[in-house]
């Protein structure tokens, strides 16, 4: 009889981005392969939708930089490992990839990473910290762009051939996120609950308020977009919530008054059920200016058979055949997003039921979650086969 492989996957919050949807999913796909799954997290909006009897939460402090706190978690985590005899440890962060490092070292256990995002750095030691990222025994990118960034600033770590570094692109669940299945009563719900007018051309840009996802940009395109005067009304919604960030916050409402877009422009901190939002729209945007590592929105929309115009870089030009199932438009130029918005506005509806279709089919083909899930499973095999 097979050893049953127990997996223990590490964020710092179960919360509702990229790496934490993949987290829980994968969490919940493992037992269902004979595996024993485990979590370690701070918190998260995530939290109360695990199902406890296949999934095992210890809330630990690994969301905290603090080397105290580091240090902590390095020996809590060796505990665990020690008292659930887990086999593998997966960080998905650099903080808690520190304490996994160690804590795995120490155990002699097999330490896996997901590179998430490109990780900004100015100096030596910022690259040093980002670094844990490629430290461990199987390194995943989750593109070939985030790959392509490794290589690049990373490679000399794999110099010694010890390490794997391979791409497991992102999944959704494509039965989720599905128009098919949102009840009218949920849109129309919606609709009432932030008055938004549905005879209106509606443009969504979902994501935190931050500014590299290009907020500004947006707003500066729908001005664009308000002076023309041969386009169906339209409403744009900018939905996501600040984090905290309320001084950019202001900046946009201000930047919206300034323009006199305040009856074009709407604001929805969150929405509950993502696919409601994408199926009341009629047109999906993705403005960020710098790279995506993934480009979940572009994903999502495709999934929803709705349009999606995104910027030319980062993981969007992997997730998106443009001119296909979505739209490329220039980087940081607003021009460039109207000119792609008027070509979407003017499409016929068949034109449009086409681009939806094909956005679907790429996305069954190449980003659905099981997929994802399985592959990831796969490399955890190969892992422990290794080491036998």
């Amino acid at each position: 009889m097979k050893k049953k492989i127990k997996v223990l996957q590490i964020i710092p919050r179960l919360g509702y981005g990229g790496a934490e949807t993949g987290c829980f999913d994968l969490a919940h796909f493992l037992p269902e392969q004979g595996c024993k799954s485990f979590i370690a997290t701070s918190g998260g909006e995530l939290l109360p939708y695990i199902d406890k009897k296949k999934v095992k939460i210890f809330k630990l402090p690994v969301h905290s930089k603090n080397p105290i706190l580091v240090l902590l978690n390095v020996v809590i985590i060796f505990l665990i490992i020690l008292m659930y005899n887990i086999d593998i440890v997966h960080a998905r962060s650099r903080a808690p990839a520190w304490s996994s490092y160690f804590a795995t070292r120490i155990a002699f256990r097999k330490f896996v990473t997901t590179f998430h995002g490109t990780y900004n750095f100015s100096n030596k030691i910022k690259k040093f910290y980002n670094s844990i990222m490629v430290r461990s025994d199987v390194v995943i990118a989750g593109s070939n762009f985030i790959f392509s960034h490794i290589n690049e600033n990373y490679g000399d770590f794999f110099s010694q051939g010890k390490r794997k570094l391979l791409v497991i692109f992102r999944g959704i669940n494509t039965n989720y996120y599905n128009s098919q299945k949102i009840l009218p009563i949920k849109i129309d719900r919606f609709a009432k609950q932030y008055n938004i007018d549905r005879n209106k051309f509606i443009i969504l840009l979902p994501g935190r308020l931050t500014s590299w996802k290009g907020q500004k940009i947006f707003i500066e395109s729908m001005k664009l977009l308000s002076e023309k005067t041969d386009i169906t009304p339209f409403e744009a919604i900018i939905l996501g919530s600040d984090q905290g960030r309320n001084v950019y916050r202001k900046q946009l409402l201000v930047l919206v008054q300034q323009h006199r877009l305040t009856k074009f422009i709407k604001f929805i901190d969150h929405c509950e059920e993502m696919p409601v939002a994408y199926g009341i729209s009629n047109l999906i945007c993705s403005c960020s200016y710098e790279p995506e590592a993934f480009g979940r929105v572009s994903v999502e929309a495709q999934s929803m058979q709705v349009p999606i115009i995104a910027s030319d870089i980062g993981g969007s030009k992997e997730t998106i055949i443009d001119g296909k199932t979505g739209y490329l438009f220039k980087n940081k130029d607003p021009r460039s997003l109207v000119d792609s918005i008027e070509m979407i506005m003017k499409k016929d509806y068949n034109s449009l039921k086409s681009i939806g279709l094909e956005g679907r089919k790429n996305v069954l083909k190449r980003f659905d979650v099981d997929k994802m899930c399985q592959t990831t499973f796969t490399e955890y095999k190969k892992l422990i086969e290794l080491s036998r």
